[in-house]
């Protein structure tokens, strides 16, 4: 099975542009879904954040905007935070994979905004980047319900910036010129690394890395 590590900076279009993966059969795997069912009720991360962070678990989940405003812009915060999540998504994470390779599946798409950033790129088989005009992405965040130009810098600053993750990338989706100029780079994209001479340029590092977060 291909592992698709796939990210890019808030506002680029990630979430269209995993659904194109999907269209093609690949299955999607998403950080930011498996953090919301931790910290919903009931969820395996609720206990351990409620006591890193008290205030912020609200009704047996915990409260994203609540626990927004307790980290701020504080690393080490940050750091705790993810030390408490991090293995928890991981481990929910293997256990999806596993089941899709035991079914067959051969393409996986690892929605994962901090890619780079946890050092999960060195634990997939190629890197998408999704990227943007960045009139275009701040137009699109600033849109958002409840959303700042403080919050949206404050994102930025905990985000490799979008010329490094370029550089960085196997594969790059521009979402500037619209869904079907986007739906031709994935389209393209999935028919590379599905074609039997395809050579995965990080096969060798994800093969003796662990899974990313």
């Amino acid at each position: 099975m291909i592992l698709l590590g796939l990210t890019g900076s808030i506002g680029m279009g990630k979430s269209t542009t995993t659904a194109m993966f999907a269209e093609h059969g690949a299955i999607i795997w998403n950080a930011d879904d498996a953090v919301h069912a931790l910290y919903a009720q009931g969820g395996a991360a609720v206990g351990p954040v409620g006591e890193a962070f008290p205030g912020v678990v609200v009704d047996g989940a915990v409260d994203r905007a609540r626990l927004a405003g307790v980290l701020g812009r504080d690393e080490a915060a940050f750091r705790r935070l993810e030390t408490i999540v991090h293995p928890l998504v991981a481990a929910g994470r293997t256990a999806d994979l596993e089941a899709a390779r035991a079914a067959g599946v051969r393409l996986a798409v690892l929605d994962i905004p901090l890619l780079f950033e946890t050092g999960g790129d060195r634990a997939v088989d190629a890197v998408v980047v999704v990227t943007a005009e960045a009139e275009i992405q701040r137009r699109r965040v600033l849109a958002r319900p409840a959303m700042t130009v403080e919050r949206f810098e404050a994102i930025l600053a905990r985000q490799i910036h979008d010329a490094e993750k370029r550089r960085r990338a196997d594969f790059i989706v521009d979402t500037s010129a619209g869904l079907e100029a986007a739906r031709v780079q994935v389209a393209e994209i999935v028919g590379t690394v599905l074609s039997p001479g395809w050579t995965p340029p990080r096969r060798s590092l994800s093969s003796t890395t662990e899974q990313p977060h």
